[in-house]
């Protein structure tokens, strides 16, 4: 196990490296072409503070390039965002200061999703309830955990706690994980918000397993989904065309279930190298990805419930 100083030795090596020249993170290069509704809510971010204040966690499986405050801010108002969601990323652990550092900067207009553990104390999450979380995410995609069990025990083990907060749960899994736990979802005491599409692939078409359940569980209104990092399901950049069938059938199941985010920075998870070399942050144009909300959603009436008030009210903005 790592000492405390060879971790912050590390943490503090990262962070030289980082300050030497890594690029900064991608801003939008396309500008939106619809008119984006006031009040619009960029459900899905992180923030990667300096290491030397922010150490990364040392279980990590990759370690990313800085993307601060000042960064996100630019970011948003290039897309016409007021607010934003803020989510702890996999690098911190449990360790959610850079998220609350996050949110802090952005002030009233932000929200935020944390990571606890079994050891995390009660008044720890009043804390963060007071700074504005509003939910804990369970990432099983990024630690590659596929059982839909190892899902169940975890989902069980923390709905209860957080149900006093009336937090809700967001899971980054995959669809075969979902279609497992989907009894859970639709008895669940908590509302539950799925990442990124929900983990499919466009790859393996409409028909691929499990895509039917998630459909379902957004239809019956039993969870969200964010169709944010389009990226991540998608193989044909920059503009993902091959996600609007998908888009198009969640909005069409229950768009009232539907929010939508960047994932800003859009760091790169699934680098090969080593977890603790420096991994460049994706070049993705968001201002070309908003764009696509208008071809996946026409109606801007649709739009605006899912970028204005689905967030409103999962969120408590």
């Amino acid at each position: 196990m790592l000492t405390r100083r060879e971790v912050l030795a590390g943490s503090l090596g990262i962070a030289a490296g980082l300050r030497a020249g890594f690029g900064k993170a991608s801003l939008p290069r396309t500008p939106v072409n619809f008119a984006v509704p006031p009040q619009a809510c960029d459900c899905h971010t992180h923030i990667f503070g300096d290491p030397a204040r922010f150490p990364f966690w040392a279980g990590r499986g990759y370690t990313p390039e800085t993307a601060l405050p000042s960064e996100m801010a630019a970011l948003e108002r290039a897309l016409h965002m007021e607010r934003v969601v803020i989510v702890t990323p996999s690098v911190y652990g449990t360790d959610n200061s850079a998220t609350l550092y996050g949110m802090a900067a952005r002030g009233a207009n932000a929200r935020g999703v944390a990571v606890i553990d079994e050891q995390t104390p009660e008044r720890d999450l009043d804390a963060m309830a007071k700074a504005g979380v509003r939910g804990i995410r369970l990432n099983l995609a990024t630690a590659g955990q596929t059982d839909p069990e190892i899902a169940r025990r975890r989902f069980q083990a923390f709905s209860a706690r957080v149900k006093r907060l009336g937090w809700h749960i967001q899971m980054y899994t995959g669809l075969p994980v979902i279609a497992g736990i989907r009894d859970l979802v639709e008895d669940s005491p908590v509302p539950v918000v799925f990442d990124h599409f929900g983990g499919l692939r466009t790859a393996l078409g409409m028909e691929q397993p499990g895509l039917a359940d998630l459909v379902e569980l957004v239809r019956s209104g039993k969870a969200y989904v964010k169709i944010s990092g389009a990226y991540r399901a998608s193989t044909r950049p920059p503009d993902y065309a091959d996600v609007i069938p998908f888009a198009k059938a969640l909005i069409a199941a229950n768009a009232d279930r539907i929010v939508w985010g960047t994932d800003w920075p859009h760091p790169d998870s699934t680098a090969t190298r080593g977890p603790s070399e420096v991994a460049p942050l994706l070049a993705i144009d968001d201002g070309l990805v908003l764009n696509q909300l208008a071809v996946w959603a026409p109606d801007a009436a649709v739009r605006k419930r899912i970028l204005v008030d689905n967030p409103a009210r999962l969120y408590g903005f």
